[in-house]
């Protein structure tokens, strides 16, 4: 194959040379967007105007709701830009920024379940010492410490991957895909993002580890509790996270780390869909379902009347989740 590294542009997986499953898919993709979109606006709308969840646990989710607006902003608006336009383009830059975009929401998506399982432990198995240990300089730290990770991942991952030599342009998937990417290498420098996400594989798996082991601490505390009621709102602001962490994480591995193969592009689709569009969509229902509060201030949201004054700097005042 001839040196491709100059290329000004990638042609992309297209999802079906029919011009009408090209329409559906356009229309199916706009409808999952909308859906995702809508939801975590509700989430950062209802944290904002409703004084009750201006509490160290609603501002983690409001920045975990940010970051799922840009994840599932990434890849779905060229998608469905190319099924309508009959297109299968996306500039080398595009390309470059889509890698560095969603690692970056990835890194920090992470990062900010961490310090929301942090959170919910303190608040459990410490409560006493809950507004000491989760003030608000605390909280700020851990926010701002997410997205600069965010910003470090997605810099070393994409400069890993456009280090290569691509001898090919023809990419596998309806994005610019790392693993995807690595395959049109022809030269050994792809070596070098193998061996950065085998670093992020043992780093992910390590704090996950962390993260089941500290639930595994509260449910442990939680089951102590004696009020029936008092457990029930433990788990309920639990369960949410534990089952957000385990999905991005194991649908992350599902894709990052399969061994190398030939696996087929419907595969490679339905791979990416799970972990690049299915968490993002999912959260606010997860939290909204699993959430008193956040219903109440669901139903709050449709009368705006109900919602006392309150001013955007105050949305950290610090009190047990």
């Amino acid at each position: 194959m001839s040196n491709l590294s100059s290329t000004s542009e990638f042609l992309l997986l297209e999802l079906s040379n029919v011009p009408e499953l090209q329409f559906l898919h356009f229309f199916v993709f706009l409808a999952v967007y909308l859906i995702a979109v809508t939801g975590n606006l509700i989430i950062i709308l209802s944290v904002v105007l409703d004084h009750q969840l201006h509490t160290p646990m609603y501002f983690f989710l409001v920045n975990l709701a940010i970051l799922d607006l840009g994840s599932v902003s990434v890849a779905m608006p060229k998608s469905m830009a190319n099924s309508l336009l009959h297109s299968r383009s996306i500039s080398y830059s595009g390309c470059v920024a889509q890698v560095f975009f969603l690692f970056f929401f990835g890194g920090s998506d992470f990062a900010i379940l961490m310090a929301m399982s942090y959170d919910r432990y303190v608040a459990i198995c410490k409560p006493l010492q809950y507004e000491t240990i989760m003030h608000r300089g605390v909280c700020m730290q851990m926010a701002g410490g997410a997205w600069i990770s965010g910003v470090i991942y997605g810099i070393l991952h994409t400069a890993g991957t456009f280090a290569i030599t691509f001898c090919s342009n023809m990419v596998n998937q309806f994005f610019c895909e790392t693993p995807q990417l690595l395959k049109l290498s022809c030269s050994d420098l792809y070596l070098v993002e193998i061996g950065l996400l085998i670093l992020s594989f043992v780093i992910v798996l390590g704090c996950f580890i962390f993260m089941v082991l500290t639930y595994m601490e509260i449910i442990t505390t939680v089951l102590r509790i004696p009020s029936v009621h008092g457990r029930k709102k433990a788990l309920s602001t639990c369960l949410p996270h534990l089952t957000v962490v385990s999905l991005l994480v194991f649908t992350g591995m599902f894709a990052y780390v399969r061994p190398p193969g030939n696996t087929s592009s419907e595969m490679n689709v339905i791979c990416a869909v799970i972990y690049a569009i299915l968490p993002p969509l999912l959260n606010p229902f997860i939290y909204s379902m699993r959430n008193k509060e956040i219903k109440t201030a669901l139903l709050k949201l449709t009368d705006f009347g109900h919602f006392p004054q309150t001013s955007s700097s105050k949305i950290l005042l610090v009190k047990p989740g």
